[in-house]
């Protein structure tokens, strides 16, 4: 597939299940975090954090991660000592996301002492690397620091043209290349933003009765940063 300016798209990804119907594409920013989830459970430890910005698809590998481990799946504010006095045992496996957003420190710590005796496994996700959390207890900052951290950094315009894509199929919808091309430069670089977008679009069509086109696609980013600067007000 070719862009507006020339560019060649070229769609050459694996493809992950990841929450639901929808598709993880492997691709530069995100394989070295899809290695390490797919060497599991031949980990270097009992602990694994993927770290990078919000969108950039740490949930979907950590959701992928769990249906394989059939790890137990908390955020970092639902670890709570409940959830450690009710532990379930050998072999444990545990998805906590968000944890730099607000953990309880003693219970985190706690829980990585459960995983490592009971040779059970940790799944963290977060925004920084552990070892940049702001941590005040010792034990749990040297712990986090010697944890086994993957960087995913944003999709590339690459990616971004091939999930869109790929959600366009998905839902049987015949989107001209000028259209990837105009969303690609100038829509919100995440996942989340690119699933809104699809969806957003399809309904529009469907609604006015429309092919999908670069001015319906302008209105659908125009309405959604509409939205954002109102939220900053």
């Amino acid at each position: 597939m070719t862009s507006g300016d020339g560019r060649q798209f070229v769609f050459g990804f694996d493809h992950r299940p990841a929450l639901g119907e929808e598709t993880f594409l492997v691709a530069d920013s995100n394989r070295d975090a899809v290695a390490w989830i797919d060497r599991w459970p031949d980990w270097q430890g009992p602990v694994l954090a993927l770290f990078g910005p919000e969108g950039s698809g740490k949930s979907h590998l950590a959701h992928v991660w769990q249906r394989r481990s059939q790890a137990h799946h908390l955020n970092a504010a639902s670890l709570d000592v409940g959830f450690l006095e009710n532990w379930p045992g050998e072999g444990t496996a545990v998805v906590v996301e968000d944890g730099d957003c607000g953990v309880d420190e003693a219970c985190l710590f706690h829980l990585m002492n459960l995983v490592r005796e009971d040779h059970g496994f940790l799944l963290l996700t977060s925004r920084e690397a552990p070892a940049r959390w702001p941590v005040a207890l010792p034990d749990l900052r040297s712990r986090l620091a010697a944890a086994q951290a993957v960087a995913i950094t944003r999709p590339d315009d690459v990616l971004i043209a091939a999930v869109l894509a790929k959600l366009f199929q998905d839902r049987q919808l015949r989107v001209p290349e000028d259209v990837i091309a105009y969303l690609v430069s100038r829509m919100e670089r995440s996942f989340a933003a690119i699933g809104v977008t699809v969806a957003t679009l399809d309904r529009l069509s469907l609604a006015e009765r429309r092919a999908i086109t670069v001015p319906l696609a302008r209105r659908v980013l125009d309405a959604a940063q509409a939205e954002l600067d109102l939220g900053d007000d």
